[in-house]
């Protein structure tokens, strides 16, 4: 780009953080609110992230019960009517654990705060994988990924329903797409050992981590070690399913509700950025994969 088009290109991504901005407001009420959420309108549910906040704890206490999905008479958080199910793996909680510092209403809103800080890290991340791509196509693709205005309706009034719920429920999708994001951005700036690592803790929910592969072995100089650093580092983050109750409880979630989870609004935001990558660097990936 020149220097003309990284200005209009700064100023663009100013206007999508503004826009994202208003949609962060628009969905802080909710998080307060005990209620079907997007897409359960018959049923009363705590948060998403109530899911992660009593997990993070019982990784630390009760390790045994981490995928219980409900209360548990162990001294834990009391999140009404009752958490939700945890459904990811226990790399995860690590990432989330130091919430704990905090009661569960100041952890929401703290962790919605931090991803949204993410949110020009991220746009970094896709001009840089999209260098040489010209300014149509990074800007066509970064204010897909930060805004995400799909045909989705829903209860609400804004222009991303993904977005939106992303912030009402306490969801990590903008987490794993800045982890996923950044792993391709070392792996392709020739640093696979870090950028498999990386890739690894991103991992936690597999399905974005599958997504992402081909990309991953297309951007790298050294298959070898990305494909032995990933490994290394998702067998060591994930050393909780070694205890038996722990991995027990995480395979009954996996073929139980975990198998039949279908997309949710704020499933987008990963799998728009992945495919979108995609698509632009279709050739890359039909040469190497």
């Amino acid at each position: 780009m020149t220097t003309d088009e990284k200005r209009l290109f700064a100023v663009l991504v100013g206007g999508l953080l503004f826009i994202s901005l208003g949609t962060f407001a628009m969905a802080a009420p909710e998080t307060t609110t005990i209620d079907g959420g997007c897409c359960a309108p018959n049923q009363v549910l705590a948060k998403d992230f109530s899911a992660y906040y009593t997990a993070a704890w019982r990784l630390f206490h009760d390790p045994a019960q981490i995928y219980f999905h409900g209360l548990v008479n162990d001294g834990g958080p009391a999140i009404p009517p009752k958490p939700q199910g945890y459904k990811y793996l226990p790399s995860f909680l690590v990432l989330v654990s130091p919430l704990l510092l905090f009661p569960y209403d100041s952890a929401l809103s703290w962790f919605d705060v931090i991803q949204f800080a993410l949110l020009p890290a991220i746009a970094a991340l896709l001009y840089f994988l999209l260098r040489g791509r010209g300014l149509v196509v990074t800007s066509l693709v970064t204010t897909a990924v930060l805004v995400l205005p799909l045909p989705l309706v829903y209860a609400q009034s804004t222009l991303s329903a993904s977005y939106y719920w992303q912030w009402a429920e306490g969801q990590s999708k903008v987490l794993q797409t800045f982890l996923l994001l950044s792993a391709l951005t070392l792996t392709k700036s020739g640093r696979p050992k870090l950028g498999a690592a990386v890739f690894a803790v991103g991992a936690f929910d597999p399905r974005f981590a599958v997504l992402a592969a081909p990309l991953m072995v297309a951007y790298t100089k050294d298959l070898r070690a990305t494909v032995l650093y990933s490994a290394a580092t998702f067998v060591l983050i994930n050393v909780p399913l070694l205890y038996p109750p722990t991995l027990l409880g995480f395979l009954s979630m996996v073929f139980t509700s975990g198998a039949v989870t279908p997309p949710f609004p704020y499933t987008f935001i990963p799998i728009v950025a992945l495919l979108l990558l995609m698509c632009v660097d279709r050739r890359e990936i039909g040469m190497n994969v």
